[in-house]
């Protein structure tokens, strides 16, 4: 039971994950066609912004898979 409740912790972490990357990516895109000449600046922010989300979704499957067998 530990390992499938690890399982649908992961997948939820990689669900939110892709969630919000995609948000960033659209909200990004919107805000770089409101203003070209700030694409540079947009960009980098929205890489930075991802990488986070995408390093909050990793730890939460470390910790769904190391806790869940265990539970």
């Amino acid at each position: 039971m530990g390992a499938g409740l690890a399982a649908i912790g992961a997948g939820l972490a990689v669900l939110g994950a892709g969630i919000g990357i995609g948000q960033i990516g659209g909200r990004a895109m919107d805000a770089i066609a409101r203003q070209p000449e700030a694409s540079g600046d947009i960009r980098t922010t929205m890489i930075i912004a991802a990488a986070l989300v995408e390093g909050a979704a990793l730890f939460a499957i470390v910790v769904a898979l190391i806790r869940g067998p265990i539970a």
